[in-house]
């Protein structure tokens, strides 16, 4: 009998699986005929402290066979997305997952998009800021045009010879903490449109978490950069225009707002 591992995971992306033996002799049509895998992230029983030393560790990636299913459960497979947190059982084989059992818990949505035009002007004015202040990374909580918070938009450098994009999608850089520091700083884990976004103009990459799955900001980028249905009036809606920064940094609570005193820094106050 195959040992099994039961738990609550991340789909955190579907892909070809990827030549991990890096064989100089294999062709292209041996990886375009590569078998689908889903990245997996387990999820903790209890809450991580995103701003602990070892958070990134508890959140490693591993990899289920995303094809060749059979029956009910070939349909529960093949209607996860990215984003979707489920309860599974993983039964292992020659060191390769397979899904033993799996239901859809909560669907939230991971979304990724390569070399976009037209990146917001929150998202570039507070990298501006940012590289101003001499740092690599920061994050700002955005707001709607009746000054709610929507979202948690996290900014971090592109350095030369480093690919933070592609970190983010294979799970090498967990996105799984900021979800997890919002969730603490909103008190629920509600479903959350994740946006991992890398200008073609800039060298940063964005990981927009926003709020609510279904609420209008999460339709209104969906529509500008093309992944999935969303507004028809894409940017005309005002979600980003509205977009302010409370500040460049984190706060203790890890929802992006500042807990000191002065002004905070309006991301779109030079527009």
């Amino acid at each position: 009998m195959d040992p099994t591992t039961s738990g609550r995971f991340r789909v955190h992306d579907r892909r070809s699986r990827p030549d991990i033996e890096g064989d100089p002799e294999a062709h292209d049509s041996d990886v375009d005929n590569a078998p689908d895998e889903f990245v997996l992230v387990e999820l903790p029983d209890g809450s991580i402290d995103p701003t602990a030393p070892d958070a990134e560790d508890r959140f490693d990636p591993l990899y289920a066979t995303a094809e060749g299913y059979e029956g009910a459960l070939a349909d529960r497979v093949a209607s996860l997305e990215p984003g979707y947190v489920v309860d599974a059982t993983l039964a292992w084989a020659d060191g390769s997952a397979r899904f033993d059992d799996v239901e859809v818990a909560r669907e939230s949505r991971f979304r990724f998009a390569d070399g976009v035009e037209g990146m917001f002007e929150a998202a570039v004015e507070t990298w501006e800021q940012i590289r101003a202040d001499g740092e690599a990374v920061g994050s700002i909580t955005t707001r709607s045009n009746d000054g709610e918070p929507n979202g948690a938009l996290y900014l971090f450098a592109d350095a030369p010879g480093g690919d933070a994009f592609a970190d983010l999608q294979a799970g090498r850089l967990p996105v799984e903490p900021l979800v997890a520091r919002v969730n603490e700083s909103r008190e629920d884990d509600g479903p959350r449109e994740v946006f991992v976004l890398r200008p073609a103009a800039h060298d940063f990459v964005a990981v927009y978490v926003v709020f609510d799955r279904d609420g209008v900001l999460a339709q209104t980028v969906r529509d500008t950069y093309d992944l999935g249905l969303g507004l028809a009036a894409g940017l005309d809606a005002g979600e980003f225009e509205a977009a302010k920064a409370d500040d460049t940094g984190a706060s203790e609570d890890g929802s992006g707002d500042s807990s000191e005193d002065g002004d905070g820094f309006d991301a779109l106050d030079r527009l």
